[in-house]
């Protein structure tokens, strides 16, 4: 073996010892993401899209009311899956408020 291939290979094994190792457990454990930790977590109260019936207990309305706003674009929604509706309670908060305005002005 040569002067320069036996240098080599005993730098090498400095570079692997001197490395820091990491369990396995904690390598896929999500909790040691600094990604993980620093995003909020929103409960599903926050970002859990509503139903029809749900937004219509929001709002104060009927369901065919709902229903009567998303067909006539009135109001935001979500379409999932084709024909199933949804709503994101920070798009129909707005909504509702300039309702609740509208009824007082009436």
């Amino acid at each position: 073996m040569s002067a320069t291939q036996k240098h080599y290979r005993d730098s090498s094994k400095e570079s692997r010892s001197s490395a820091t190792q990491i369990p396995a457990r904690q390598m896929h454990d999500p909790s040691h993401s600094s990604l993980e930790r620093d995003t909020p977590r929103l409960s599903c109260v926050d970002e859990c899209p509503l139903t029809v019936k749900d937004a219509a207990k929001f709002l104060g309305v009927s369901t065919q009311t709902v229903y009567l706003w998303v067909e006539r674009k009135q109001i935001p929604h979500l379409r999932v899956m084709g024909r199933n509706i949804r709503f994101l309670k920070s798009d129909i908060e707005p909504f509702r408020a300039s309702f609740r305005q509208e009824m007082e002005n009436v």
